[in-house]
């Protein structure tokens, strides 16, 4: 089956890699335009642009599938559309250009968490399992039949990241199935049932922690943004990125926010129980221990706001 893959992250390169190790036939790549990156803000193609030149795809890299990429993929004649994480949406007369149409993997548990940030948003929430599903492409925000899914504890102390590369792997096998049922014309899709929950995009001031919620809530919000976009903080003005951390264990309550230091452990206040900082980074430094950071310091207690 010729198919046209969608992707830009390193999240969809599992599925690229699962796809071209198959028997189906990857006509073209699309991925995101290259974007500046590091301090020189170098040009540098996506994590799918990279590989599926290494793999000697065609590429196309855009941030629209406006008419031009419309009339592109349609002349490769794709019996259907893979889209992983590629950061836009397939709007018609696309969405009606492979055979098949187009089908996505998205790391959810469909009607929860529809949008573009699933998992962080599961992992914020407390959720207690979540998993993937590949369904097909419709003009409504993920709201598809689904061909197949699977669901798995979400762990009490992973971060988005951690989980996302962990689902990305079974993510990719479940696509595989996915597309060979649909070859095959086996595939059976059932209605999405259940509540509709939304997961829109992260923005930066979606990182900033409130420690006026409990211990829990605020643990859950920082492995939710972690590692994007990053939870921080302020301390006497400046910005400090909490990279990691901790429950603690019998320690007594601190004021909401406050940052102080018990036999070598950094902790700070929440409407509970306090939390353990283990890696933080300063403004303009490197990531370093919590310990080293509170050297510096150098007061009994500081405040976070």
């Amino acid at each position: 089956m010729k198919l046209v893959f969608a992707g830009t992250p390193e999240v969809a390169l599992p599925s690229l890699t699962a796809l071209a190790s198959s028997d189906h036939e990857i006509v073209s790549v699309i991925t995101r335009a290259d974007a500046p990156l590091g301090r020189k803000r170098t040009l540098t193609a996506s994590p799918v642009g990279q590989a599926a030149t290494q793999l000697g795809y065609p590429v196309l890299k855009t941030n629209r599938l406006d008419a031009w990429a419309t009339e592109t993929i349609r002349a490769q004649h794709p019996d259907l559309g893979v889209i992983v994480a590629y950061g836009g949406i397939v709007h018609e007369p696309l969405l009606s250009v492979p055979r098949l149409g187009w089908i996505n993997l998205h790391f959810s548990l469909l009607p929860r968490w529809r949008g573009a940030s699933p998992v962080q948003r599961a992992v914020i929430a407390g959720d207690e399992l979540t998993g993937a599903a590949v369904f097909q492409l419709v003009p409504e925000l993920d709201a598809g039949d689904v061909f197949g899914s699977f669901s798995r504890p979400l762990g009490a102390h992973s971060t988005s990241g951690i989980l996302l590369e962990e689902l990305s792997h079974s993510g990719a096998d479940l696509l595989l199935r996915v597309v060979s049922e649909l070859a095959a014309g086996t595939a059976l899709a059932v209605a999405q049932t259940g509540e509709v929950t939304l997961a829109p995009k992260l923005a930066r001031d979606d990182a900033r922690i409130d420690f006026s919620r409990p211990a829990a809530s605020v643990y859950n919000h920082i492995r939710g943004v972690t590692p994007e976009p990053g939870a921080f903080t302020t301390v006497n003005g400046a910005v400090l990125k909490l990279l990691e951390v901790a429950p603690s264990v019998d320690q007594p309550n601190l004021p909401v926010g406050s940052i102080v230091q018990r036999e070598k452990i950094v902790l700070v206040g929440t409407a509970s129980e306090p939390l353990v900082l283990l890696r933080v980074q300063p403004a303009g430094k490197t990531a370093m221990s919590a310990n080293d950071w509170w050297r510096g310091v150098a007061t009994e207690s500081v405040m976070a706001s």
